[in-house]
């Protein structure tokens, strides 16, 4: 299974988004000294969750943060640009 699959899926039974939109970045630091080339290595995630609602930004990315563990540290995700935001909120 593609690391982006596996972000959507645990993002999705976790936080139950009613938007999630990732984008794969890798392409783009493709041959950076720090880019393993794996081609899944760099993502940019929009998520919109209920849950958010009363929580601080930092909350909100340790919450996400917590349900890819796996991913941040042995999943071979290198960098990740997070958005999180609860609905109602303006998306910046």
């Amino acid at each position: 299974m593609s690391a982006e699959k596996r972000l959507r899926e645990k993002l999705i039974i976790a936080l139950e988004p009613t938007r999630l939109d990732i984008v794969n970045e890798s392409e783009l630091h493709a041959g950076h000294r720090s880019s393993p080339g794996t081609g899944e290595s760099h993502f940019r995630i929009l998520i919109v969750s209920p849950m958010f609602a009363g929580v601080s930004r930092v909350g909100r990315h340790r919450m996400v943060n917590d349900v890819i563990a796996e991913e941040l540290t042995g999943g071979g995700i290198h960098a990740l640009a997070l958005s999180a935001y609860a609905p109602g909120e303006a998306l910046g």
